[in-house]
């Protein structure tokens, strides 16, 4: 709690005021003999009345007062009486105080009788039928209220924010009781407490002589920000001074930023939640999000970063932390924090250098030209540093192609929607021939079975990244075998139930030297399930390479009604379009088995396609 510099007395004449109460006939108002209760007694048969019965007594606890006496005697007074929930705003107000029990002190006890004798009117019990609009009245602190009747009773104090009367008339022996819902402030009080009490996060920057920029960039943009950061929150606010906003308009005015864009650049300043720099700091570095808007219409994300200091999206500096406002918490900053796109959530990051280094080497610029295009949409999948350091490039790949496998194109897949498929990337092979990628969502987020996403859903505006903790090569046919579930009993025939046939080796081969590529037509677990069982070697050496052309890459869009292809084995296939039922197309095998369904087709691997079976192909075994 902080100390208390000045200190308060009542005035002497006050408090004998107290002790005095005024005769039966001023002002014709007599209590009904009837009525026996005090106004003392009436608070405390009032449950909701029960702080105000305490702030009392709290004062009391001051050898200067004794206001439950004083509020027992004859009066007649009028007292404006705010309810518990209303000493509970005040407390959240005052920065350091939890409970009346703050009020330890006796400075404090004579301060906290100040506010109490605000709330009394002496020499009067006064109805609501009294009350006028514009009506002034002296209290016995000293300073005046002010009625307003426009749309029920409100009590003004020194403050911006009236209080409504809520109960009104309430009788007793010595007076009338009024319930509000605030309690009221002299300006006494508000000079005493400057340093302690809070106020929303507009006042505070209205009050600083620092942010007259940030104030006016808030009226002028849409959607009545000041009264929203007036609003219950808590919010964080990273409040930019005059001198960065200076920076970032370089000459222009407010008036030259489209209201929709300054609205957003405003409420990226935002965070929902009360952060203060030890919360900050406890955590080291990471994302949180903004107010403002981006791809899909989530939440944008903002990294912070604590290892020196506390910077924001890696440009924006905290020059003053931890200002309280009732609330939340504003940090003051050296830079206006734009809005991100892709490629500046990638720079931000410490923890993605290696990529943007990747990205940018050379003077590269088509990665960073093509994420930061505003008008298409991605997903990137991006190495951590880790990532990067453990890649050995196996298969000699070329850099810009393993880069353009970790973008999706004009799509922003969120974790949320994603479920195990194939989605395909920027690389690609052949003009306008993707590579697919496949998602597991099984445990966690895996991508073509070797790459794990560690942090997601990082929201830019032009799209969403997803930080993973493997580069992921360009992948072969039998990359997608291994890491979708759906083939386990294909993986297993081509490896342990043929150990004499290398086909691993076979299909891994992406140089053209060999039999790549490979249009391969894949057989699903329950295709292999259908079977009355599977082969021993010799006969399922011959029905696995029944399953593969050798040195053609033909996706659905070259297949046509009745075309053969020759298999690995010798016999060819035929397919046959349309399909029946639900099969995309038929597939009559080599020893005319018909109605083999292809389920999925186009699982582009950078040395083949894999169209899906629901059936096992069988070749013709009397040749």
């Amino acid at each position: 709690m902080k100390a208390l510099i000045k200190r308060i007395r009542l005035p002497l004449m006050i408090l004998t005021l107290l002790f005095v109460s005024c005769s039966d006939d001023d002002n014709g108002m007599t209590p009904p003999e009837e009525t026996t209760t005090t106004i003392v007694e009436a608070a405390q048969a009032t449950a909701e009345l029960s702080s105000l019965v305490s702030a009392l007594q709290k004062a009391d606890e001051s050898a200067n007062n004794d206001l439950v006496s004083a509020l027992s005697g004859e009066g007649p007074f009028t007292v404006f009486a705010p309810t518990n929930a209303a000493f509970s705003d005040l407390l959240a107000q005052l920065d350091g105080f939890d409970s009346l029990d703050d009020f330890s002190s006796e400075q404090l006890q004579d301060l906290l009788a100040v506010i109490l004798t605000y709330h009394v009117v002496s020499g009067t019990a006064a109805m609501s039928t009294d009350l006028s609009n514009g009506q002034t009245i002296t209290t016995l602190q000293g300073s005046t209220l002010t009625v307003s009747t426009d749309g029920g009773v409100f009590i003004s104090d020194a403050t911006s924010t009236a209080a409504q009367v809520t109960t009104a008339d309430v009788e007793t022996s010595n007076g009338v009781v009024h319930i509000i819902d605030k309690v009221l402030l002299p300006q006494a009080i508000l000079d005493e407490l400057a340093d302690i009490i809070l106020v929303p996060i507009t006042d505070l920057a209205i009050g600083n002589e620092n942010l007259e920029n940030l104030v006016a960039a808030l009226i002028a943009a849409d959607g009545d920000l000041p009264n929203a950061l007036r609003g219950d929150g808590p919010f964080t606010v990273l409040a930019p001074t005059d001198e960065a906003f200076e920076t970032f308009l370089d000459g222009a005015s407010l008036e030259d930023v489209p209201v929709e864009v300054l609205t957003q650049i405003l409420l990226n300043h935002v965070i929902e939640g009360a952060l203060y720099s030890t919360d900050l700091t406890g955590l080291g570095s990471g994302y949180t999000t903004t107010l403002a808007r981006g791809a899909q219409d989530a939440n944008i994300s903002i990294f912070f970063d604590t290892s020196d200091g506390v910077t924001f999206n890696g440009v924006s500096s905290v020059v003053t932390p931890d200002v309280k406002a009732l609330n939340g918490v504003v940090h003051v900053v050296d830079a206006v924090i734009d809005l991100p796109n892709i490629v500046d959530h990638a720079v931000a990051n410490p923890n993605l250098t290696s990529l943007v280094a990747a990205l940018t080497d050379g003077g590269n610029t088509t990665f960073t030209d093509l994420l930061s295009d505003e008008e298409e949409e991605f997903t990137v999948f991006a190495p951590v540093n880790d990532a990067f350091a453990a890649f050995t490039n196996p298969n000699s790949n070329d850099l810009n192609a393993i880069l353009s496998n970790h973008v999706i194109v004009g799509a922003s897949a969120f974790s949320s929607g994603l479920t195990n498929s194939y989605v395909n990337t920027a690389a690609e092979f052949d003009t306008d021939e993707n590579l697919s990628l496949y998602i597991n969502t099984d445990d966690g987020v895996t991508l073509n079975g070797v790459s794990n996403v560690a942090i997601a859903d990082i929201v830019a505006t032009n799209g969403v990244i997803h930080a993973v903790d493997a580069v992921i090569d360009l992948p072969t046919v039998v990359t997608f075998a291994v890491a979708d579930p759906n083939f386990s009993t294909l993986v297993q025939a081509l490896t342990e139930l043929t150990p004499s046939t290398d086909f691993v080796s076979v299909l891994s081969a992406q140089d053209g030297a060999g039999d790549d590529p490979f249009t391969v037509f894949a057989p699903t677990n329950d295709a292999f399930a259908a079977l009355p069982a599977i082969p021993a070697e010799a006969d399922l050496i011959p029905i696995l390479q029944h399953h593969v052309v050798a040195g053609a890459n033909v996706r659905s869009g070259d297949l046509t009604d009745g075309i053969m292809a020759t298999t690995l084995e010798g016999d060819a296939i035929t397919i046959n379009l349309p399909g029946t039922g639900d099969n995309i197309a038929d597939v009559t095998d080599g020893s005319g088995n018909m109605g083999i369904g292809i389920d999925a087709v186009d699982v582009q691997a950078i040395n083949g396609v894999i169209h899906v079976l629901d059936g096992v192909l069988v070749p013709d075994t009397n040749n």
